[in-house]
């Protein structure tokens, strides 16, 4: 009878145990993960672009992906603040600028152990992944370069062909500031130029450009120091100032908007000869709100050299992501023929992986492919946030007035060089 009650009791406390794991296992499993994704806004309505996108890849995985997407205007501090208490992202895009400081913090993965054979094959961009000895990004937004648009109508009412020196680029904007109500003051504009935007992103289009077209740089070759301030910076930094104080082909608003807000509301409406921002802005700001405006584009200006600026944008796997293999199976997701093709196709750009069709600006195509070299991004330096942010301040401060061509530069590089040294 001992042996029977016995018997009973052993089958009764193995089912109860082996109902706990059981109940433990199965909860576990039907527990989904979570990936979050941060990302700024490429285009509009990113959100609803990259939605179907995201579930695709949680459908398939089991995962909840949450896709979070962060104005420009406080990008890289976002990061620096979620990074810093624990609550920063799976997946994230980066910028050059912003790549150095999360390098050292440690926060974003080497992708290296990840990739494949083919996938140095495959992503057209991925050369620019490999920065500070490692690979950490696979481009995500690549090939939109900053471009000088034109109104062909004012070029020909002036008399003069599309400009190819920084003096053809001067004469023209010149004739064409004008009177032409006759109220004593300038209606029209040689260069919509705008200096306000409240961050450094506009340095994008104002200042690398032209000062690599002008023979400059931003960066010594060994990263330790600035050389923006030599004779080709001082040189592009007056050519600019120039523009308003010994020129006067600014708008007098020009310290108050962006260069997105100049193409909407001075460019666009035909009150200007020149304006310069992203390539993109031609098929989603120009032929949506101004179909009847007659434009065309210049890639670059030459001086000693021709060149402009053209980001190669990158997703990145950080570190503090929990399940860092699920992560990476998102980013290659997220960049597969398939899911760019359909990005693409709502916001048109050249492809990022061989096998994408060419879904970007038609007119821009044969520029795309055949100048790469004279676009090109910027080359990742030490402290970029920071040398970046205080150079734009010292050049907004030049183009007010308060501050010479060379006080502003020097500055900027003595700022820049103190932060390099340490």
């Amino acid at each position: 009878m001992k042996k029977i009650l016995a018997l009973i009791l052993s089958i009764v406390l193995l089912t109860a145990v082996t109902s706990t794991e059981a109940m433990a296992f199965w909860g576990k499993k039907e527990k989904k993960e979570k990936l979050v994704v941060w990302l700024p806004p490429i285009g509009e309505n990113d959100q609803a672009v990259w939605g179907p996108i995201m579930k695709e890849y949680g459908e398939a995985n089991n995962v909840d992906v949450e896709l979070e997407i962060i104005p420009w205007e406080n990008y890289s501090e976002k990061y620096a603040a979620g990074i810093a208490s624990g609550q920063g992202p799976d997946i994230g895009y980066m910028y050059a600028e912003m790549f150095p400081q999360f390098i050292e913090m440690g926060a974003v993965e080497d992708l290296t152990p990840y990739l494949t054979k083919e996938d140095y094959e495959n992503y057209i961009y991925i050369k620019h992944g490999k920065m500070m000895g490692g690979m950490y990004g696979l481009g995500i937004e690549a090939a939109n370069p900053a471009v000088i648009y034109y109104n062909k109508d004012i070029l020909a009412s002036i008399g003069e062909d599309v400009p190819v020196t920084w003096e053809d680029f001067i004469r023209c904007a010149v004739k064409a500031t004008q009177d032409t109500n006759k109220d004593g003051k300038a209606d029209q504009w040689g260069f919509s130029q705008g200096w306000g935007a409240p961050y450094f992103g506009d340095l994008n289009w104002n200042w690398y450009g032209f000062l690599w077209q002008a023979g400059g740089d931003i960066f010594n070759d060994d990263l330790k120091s600035v050389k923006f301030n030599n004779e080709a910076g001082v040189k592009t930094a007056k050519f600019l100032k120039d523009l308003k104080f010994k020129y006067d082909v600014l708008p007098s608003y020009y310290m108050a908007q962006t260069n997105k807000e100049m193409l909407q509301t001075t460019f666009g409406p035909g009150k200007s000869l020149f304006s310069i921002y992203l390539s993109s802005a031609a098929g989603e700001i120009l032929d949506k709100s101004f179909p009847d405006l007659n434009y065309g584009i210049i890639l670059s200006l030459e001086d000693e050299d021709k060149g402009t600026f053209a980001s190669v944008d990158q997703l990145v796997l950080m570190s503090g992501a929990k399940d860092k293999e699920l992560a990476f199976g998102l980013i290659e997701h997220m960049l597969s023929t398939e899911s760019m093709t359909k990005f693409h196709k709502h916001h048109p750009r050249a492809p990022i992986a061989k096998g994408e069709p060419y879904q970007g600006d038609p007119r821009l195509q044969k520029m795309i492919e055949t100048q790469e070299g004279v676009y090109r991004p910027l080359v990742v330096g030490p402290h970029g946030v920071e040398i970046y942010e205080y150079l734009w301040k010292q050049l907004q401060m030049m183009m007010a007035g308060e501050k010479s061509a060379k006080e502003s530069l020097d500055e900027a590089a003595e700022y820049s060089n103190r932060l390099l040294a340490k």
